[in-house]
């Protein structure tokens, strides 16, 4: 092809291995909207690194995250039952019109290089052709006539609809205008399908053909294994060898990505530009076109079917961890419209494609959900010490900071790779080991399978999807060894999560998250049928698994609720925001045999992705989240973790709040602040039992209320105290330590602290941890001594709690420890370092003194130790 002046996209080119199994093509179309990923993971979960399939060009236009695009997945989930596209979110006449063109213009022009690629692949496929027709007639033929017709069948028709159309839309691109229109080229291509659903047809036979003449035939053999596709003008490699197997794939790959690229374009191109319907319209044919492909495709029909004969599509996947022999598996699982399947990757030897390995399924016809009441008892499940998940998020965030710090050196790649590697560990054992809510499914004919989730949230939606799919008339079945090998060969390829949630497998130029403060009010719901007791609880990730943070107070018998109430949560590079519905269950005979607790229902749930920059300001920010009929009212916004570290003392000296505490405990006349007093007295009178207490956040209205009566030294304090939800009493201790000019454990020792919790040697440790205690402020020392008698008194209530030294570590740490305002200025470039460099240290700190044996204040000051030199 001639080049011209036409400056080409570099192009990377991987290994050969077996492209194309015979046994799997006839998948390639069951779900049309997947995108190929590179990255998986082995047996144990070490990831393997590898590239596309082979010979494939790395697809600029194409987002590889493991999602669908929600046009096809809506298409390919709802069971096919209607083919015409639903557009995808096109712009609004005037929204965002430049934005999207831009977008328009990249997407294009990525599209035109992965074009050029696809010519010189179908260009190399046809430069033997010709020499192989004019052998055919001498009396030493390679080939006969009909065997080259088969193999290279409409090859060259299908070159030359794209050398058009890339001759076309080539000057379009490059003489950009915010004007120019395309629609109709990509419109006459789709149009010129049907030479593609020939060469679809004509597929097998031609692989079939070429295998054979390949095995009879050394000449077509060397050919067939060799041929060249030109590289680009600017790389070391002028051509590639690439096998003619690989070149024959190209064509049945193509019509797939050019429908994602539709999906690109709408969803880039104002509905007002003429250019939009007639991408819809090229949209409805390329779509069409791919449900016929769906229904002809016949050979071993029996595997790629339901036992009613209708297509069998990929609904849902995911990882899950399963409990198997009483240790946890992480397993990729896929739901089919009438059956679950449980897999792990096999391990292949390099270069082999790679394909999951059954561990079993289950009929949707089979599959019932044990009630909590019914079901037995879980096998004893080991959860991991809190100490140990805190040492791994500790781990992987100063791995973080190394590969950020080598990046910005501009280190070794392969010091970086090794360090990422050593992070993808630690991710993976933690992902491994988090999860602790049981979601048990049950063969009705067999034996009971156990999975460990880390939200309500994921058990919900497996729960749900499994139920709607068990709506429709399902039949009971048993797949024989080849339809089980075949549909498990088919995963590989129809996956739509591609890599194991964890931040070593995401980009780097992908957002960190939030740091710092998400102040939410949960306003009201709509969209009940009956009146019910209804709660909300919300979530948030945190190191790749969501943690709940707050609840709403139970709205008794009512359809519309009105909590307004609002929740401070603390973010450790959050990303999402989940809101939970629940109706509260009174009835003691309902209980979770796996846990031991009360199950109430949910009534549905929703997930927002956190933004920065629609969170980042100083306003609230409205929404409202739709969740199966129902909508939750919302409001929110965000704090970042810097700006939350500075403290305003208080100018008013008689209050108690951002008042230094020497200030406070001298004007009461005590040892420790009343207001720490009190609020621990009310926790352990009545919250010390309360699930998640310190963890999960207090209303903040109702914290403010109490802020200010103590503030006020009011005399009903006690009374109101009495009355108050436990969870904002917890949460008004936090905001006392919060608001202190200076935290609890001082600037000045700060940095001792963070140098005496990162010594190695027990003794010198212990040495200079009590030295540091010594050296607080009486003051500050004995509030200090007082709340670390507190916790551990909470801690011992953890069976029933859930709140461990650890937790409560984490919970108190940084609020008692910080860095100065000076300090993380000068030591910190980002609120992600700032967790990354110093939190984790000061949970820690934390940690070391809860679990010591206790601490007698007269015993310290009284112990010289072993040196008493000022810090």
């Amino acid at each position: 092809m001639a080049a011209g002046g036409r400056r080409r996209r570099p192009l990377r080119y991987q290994s050969l291995a077996a492209l194309v199994e015979d046994s799997q093509w006839p998948f390639l179309f069951l779900v049309s909207d997947f995108s190929y990923g590179a990255d998986d993971y082995d047996a144990e979960g070490h990831e393997e690194q590898k590239g596309p399939p082979e010979g494939s060009e790395t697809m600029p236009y194409i987002d590889e995250s493991p999602t669908m695009s929600p046009q096809l997945s809506a298409r390919s989930q709802g069971g096919g039952d209607s083919i015409s596209p639903t557009p995808p979110e096109g712009l609004a006449p005037g929204v965002e019109a430049g934005k999207g063109l831009e977008m328009r213009k990249l997407v294009l022009s990525g599209f035109l290089a992965s074009e050029e690629i696809y010519i010189n692949q179908l260009e190399a496929l046809l430069l033997p052709m010709k020499p192989l027709k004019a052998t055919a007639t001498t009396s030493q033929p390679v080939l006969t006539i009909q065997q080259i017709e088969t193999i290279f069948y409409k090859i060259q028709d299908i070159y030359e609809i794209h050398k058009e159309f890339y001759d076309n839309l080539c000057p379009k691109v490059q003489q950009w205008d915010s004007q120019v229109t395309m629609g109709h080229l990509f419109q006459k291509l789709a149009s010129q399908l049907g030479v593609y659903k020939a060469f679809v047809d004509n597929y097998k036979v031609a692989l079939e053909t070429a295998e054979k003449c390949s095995q009879s035939n050394n000449q077509f053999q060397k050919i067939s294994e060799e041929l060249k596709v030109k590289g680009p003008k600017d790389s070391k490699d002028s051509h590639t060898s690439v096998t003619m197997e690989a070149l024959l794939y190209k064509p049945i790959d193509r019509v797939t990505r050019s429908t994602l690229v539709l999906h690109d374009l709408l969803k880039h191109t104002p509905v007002d530009h003429p250019d939009y319907p007639l991408l819809q319209d090229a949209l409805r044919i390329s779509q069409n076109f791919l449900s016929s492909i769906n229904e002809d495709i016949d050979p071993r029909r029996t595997a790629v079917t339901t036992p009613k004969g209708e297509t069998r599509q990929l609904v849902k996947d995911g990882f899950l961890v399963e409990m198997s022999e009483s240790s946890r598996k992480l397993r990729h699982v896929f739901l089919f419209t009438d059956v679950l399947l449980c897999a792990k990757l096999k391990k292949t030897s390099a270069g082999k494609h790679q394909q999951y390995d059954c561990k079993w399924y289950i009929p949707l016809a089979d599959l019932v959900f044990p009630s909590p009441e019914e079901s037995e008892p879980s096998p004893q499940v080991h959860l991991f010490p809190d100490h140990e998940l805190e040492d791994m998020k500790m781990k992987i965030s100063a791995l973080k900071s190394e590969i950020q710090k080598e990046k910005a050196n501009k280190g070794q790649s392969r010091a970086i790779e090794r360090l990422k590697k050593k992070m993808f560990e630690n991710e993976f054992l933690l992902l491994l080991n988090s999860p602790t809510i049981p979601f048990r499914i049950h063969n009705r004919n067999g034996k009971s399978y156990l999975f460990l989730l880390s939200s309500d949230y994921e058990r919900s939606e497996w729960r749900e999807a499994i139920q709607k799919l068990q709506k429709k008339d399902l039949q009971a079945f048993v797949l024989s060894s080849v339809e089980l090998q075949v549909l498990t060969g088919s995963c590989f390829k129809l996956r739509t999560v591609h890599n194991i949630p964890v931040t070593s497998n995401k980009d780097d130029d992908e957002s960190p998250g939030l740091y710092g403060f998400l102040h939410v009010i949960v306003h009201s719901a709509k969209g009940f049928k009956q009146s019910a007791n209804l709660y909300c609880t919300l979530e948030v990730d945190s190191f790749g698994y969501f943690v709940s943070k707050a609840k709403t107070r139970v709205f008794r018998d009512t359809t519309e609720p009105k909590w307004d109430e609002e929740f401070e949560i603390e973010l450790e590079g959050s990303q999402s925001l989940r809101i939970l519905c629940y109706e509260k269950c009174y009835d003691k005979t309902k209980v979770n045999k796996d846990n031991n607790e009360i199950v109430d229902k949910i009534m549905g749930k929703g997930q927002i992705q956190l933004d920065p920059q629609t969170v980042e300001t100083k306003n609230w920010h409205t929404d409202v989240i739709e969740m199966n009929g129902i909508k939750v009212e919302f409001s929110m916004k965000f704090t970042s973790r810097d700006m939350s570290l500075k403290r305003t003392p208080s100018k008013k000296q008689t209050g108690v709040f951002g008042v230094k505490i020497s200030v406070v405990t001298k004007r009461e006349r005590s040892k420790v602040p009343y207001i720490v007093r009190q609020c621990v007295e009310e926790v352990e009178k009545r919250g010390i039992e309360e699930v998640g207490i310190y963890r999960i956040s207090g209303v903040a209205t109702d914290i403010q209320a109490l802020k200010a009566v103590f503030d006020a030294n009011n005399k009903d304090i006690l009374l109101m105290l009495s009355d108050m939800d436990i969870n904002a009493i917890a949460g008004t201790l936090k905001l006392y330590f919060r608001e202190l000019p200076e935290p609890l454990l001082t600037d000045r020792l700060y940095p001792a602290f963070m140098e005496g919790i990162a010594l190695s040697d027990p003794a010198a440790k212990e040495n200079c941890m009590m030295h540091l205690l010594r050296s607080l402020p009486d003051p500050n020392l004995i509030t200090f001594l007082f709340l670390l008698e507190h916790l551990k008194r909470v801690a011992e209530k953890e069976p029933i709690n859930k709140m461990s030294l650890h937790n409560l570590a984490t919970v108190f740490g940084p609020t008692l420890l910080r860095p100065s305002e000076v300090e993380s200025k000068a030591h910190l470039t980002s609120a992600a370092d700032i967790w990354s460099h110093d939190v984790m240290a000061q949970v820690q700190v934390l940690l070391y003194y809860l679990q010591h044996p206790p601490i007698s204040f007269a015993e310290l000051k009284r112990n010289t130790l072993y040196f008493s030199t000022d810090v």
